[in-house]
């Protein structure tokens, strides 16, 4: 057990430093190194991307507490945008929930994937346009920001993320310069994290009673508690180093490094999308 605490730790510190960094949730990092980890536990193959999602938006929850306070303080949460899109995160995470529930995501997680890498390719190769002040004349109406919170809800609650890898882009898209994007992108990673870990403990009590004897101890519903745990104290600590690196790196590095990460993500995502069938 004490090699699998350790993996746990080392998944959260790296998952918090890019969640500080990029104002994501960690959960492209969290979901596939938990998959690998619970494989070699042993859990079903039945729960195991379930417990995995579960468990990440459960550990994002910290996360994005620590990134959001790092960011906070810094003054690059924009809190008018963040209290439109909160209805719509909330509802798609619900939404989301239930979908990662009862369909097979696979599909889906090929279609994230190339989303993910169109975006990478255009924020890396797309003409400079990043913004030094924020040109709000941009944004959608707050019903059509609320109706944005939705869509990334569904997606977010569905593949165990916190929302950054299309929160960022939009926002940064949509005239917020992209330390903002990514400050505000953080607060939106908590009422996605809180519904959808919410939702999988709900969901997790109906799973077959077979399925649940086999599993290890500390599961409940969807969610490993001692991963959460591990991936929680570590990400908390690490969270704001990524903040702080953030808010010293130029916008410019910092929007290609985040498109860089995107197309490794969307890379990944689509060559194992077998991996990840709900």
């Amino acid at each position: 057990m004490d090699i699998f605490i350790l993996y746990y730790l080392l998944a959260g510190a790296f998952a918090g430093i890019l969640a500080g960094l990029f104002g994501i949730g960690g959960g492209m990092v969290i979901v596939p190194a938990l998959i690998y980890i619970f494989k070699i536990q042993g859990v079903p193959e039945a729960a195991l991307t379930h417990i995995g999602i579960g468990t990440s938006l459960a550990t994002i929850i910290i996360t994005s507490i620590s990134s959001l306070r790092a960011h906070n303080s810094a003054g690059s949460v924009n809190w008018s945008v963040w209290k439109c899109m909160t209805p719509g995160l909330v509802m798609g995470s619900l939404i989301g929930t239930g979908i990662a529930f009862i369909i097979n995501g696979n599909s889906l997680q090929v279609i994230i994937g190339i989303g993910a890498f169109l975006v990478g390719l255009k924020m890396l190769f797309m003409k400079n346009k990043t913004f030094e002040v924020n040109d709000f004349s941009k944004l959608p109406s707050p019903i059509g920001q609320t109706c944005l919170g939705g869509g990334i809800g569904i997606v977010s609650a569905i593949f165990g993320i916190g929302g950054g890898t299309l929160t960022v882009p939009l926002l940064s898209n949509y005239g917020l310069k992209i330390q903002n994007a990514v400050g505000t992108s953080a607060a939106c990673g908590l009422p996605i994290a809180c519904t959808g870990a919410i939702g999988f403990l709900f969901f997790g009590q109906f799973v077959d009673t077979s399925i649940k004897e086999s599993l290890p101890n500390g599961v409940i519903g969807f969610v490993h508690i001692y991963a959460f745990i591990c991936l929680s104290l570590a990400s908390f600590f690490t969270a704001p180093i990524g903040a702080k690196m953030a808010h010293k790196l130029p916008a410019t590095t910092l929007k290609k490094a985040f498109a860089v990460l995107l197309l490794m993500v969307g890379i990944k995502l689509i060559l194992n999308a077998d991996v990840f069938i709900i």
